[in-house]
């Protein structure tokens, strides 16, 4: 049994869509889908069914594109109440998502937690010269911009930083709830470290990328992976022992079609259990 994971496949992108009809069955594993599977939840039905026919389970987090309302779309679904019926339509294909017990996944090095996590940004990934009322301003001004301003709405919370901090509270509750010798594989669409938070071509891109509030919990929380997307920068960087893996699809020009997307379907790596890693 192995656990893969994939993000932003993007399937509002006909190519994309396309694609994923092609990719072959693995019948005994698990699959991880770290976000932006489509924008809101146009095709995310057919996408579970089309996957749970190859996996034995599927475990999705919600990305940025999954939460954005396009006017006219998503039958007038907005923020909360928007994510509250992409986990009903996750559940009624029997996809685990961050509202859900966290299951453990028999890996053949060692038992693991998945844990899904749902925890969106709040500009805190900035200069410390950079006021937050000032963010958006600054990333302007080095043509960074993100369509996130205008179609992911934060209801009922007052801004999009707001509902960052209630999602990381109850996350950060739960996990210090969870048995600290029980490791674990964390799953956020968002990388947790500032410092992965890293796009060469578009630098002030960086606010909407994450939250410092999650800083230094893959030590706190025994994790043995971190799996994350958003950037569309595919890789693994090792932080404290544990493998940080960015495992994005991306859109139909950031992907070699010929090679089909079994090729970027990612098998997790685990790190050394605690006790070996000598921060215990």
């Amino acid at each position: 049994m192995k656990l893969w994971a994939l993000s932003d496949l993007h399937l509002s992108h006909p190519p994309n869509r396309d694609a994923l009809r092609s990719l072959r069955a693995y019948p005994d594993d698990w699959l991880v889908l770290a976000g932006d599977v489509t924008d809101g939840f146009r095709h995310l039905d057919s996408c579970f069914d089309s996957l749970n026919r190859k996996f034995r389970q599927l475990v999705w987090v919600p990305g940025n594109h999954d939460l954005w309302t396009r006017p006219g779309c998503a039958g007038g679904l907005r923020g909360a109440a928007l994510y509250e019926k992409l986990v009903h339509i996750a559940r009624s294909h029997g996809v685990i998502t961050p509202e859900d017990p966290w299951p453990l996944f028999p890996h053949p090095s060692g038992e693991v937690q998945i844990a899904p996590l749902f925890l969106l940004y709040d500009y805190s990934f900035r200069p410390a010269d950079v006021p937050a009322e000032e963010v958006i301003p600054w990333a302007r001004a080095g043509n960074a911009v993100c369509a996130d301003e205008h179609l992911l709405h934060p209801d009922p919370f007052p801004g999009r930083a707001a509902w960052c901090a209630a999602h990381c509270a109850g996350t950060e509750a739960r996990l210090e709830a969870c048995p600290s010798e029980v490791p674990k594989v964390l799953i956020n669409h968002y990388p947790l470290e500032e410092a992965l938070a890293v796009l060469p071509r578009i630098p002030r891109f960086t606010p909407w990328c994450g939250t410092r509030r999650t800083r230094g919990w893959h030590v706190r929380f025994n994790a043995r992976a971190v799996i994350y997307g958003h950037l569309h920068i595919r890789g693994t960087t090792w932080i404290d022992g544990v493998p940080f893996q960015e495992v994005s699809l991306g859109y139909p020009n950031q992907w070699d079609q010929r090679r089909g997307i079994d090729h970027y379907l990612h098998e997790v790596v685990l790190g050394p259990e605690r006790a070996t890693r000598g921060d215990g």
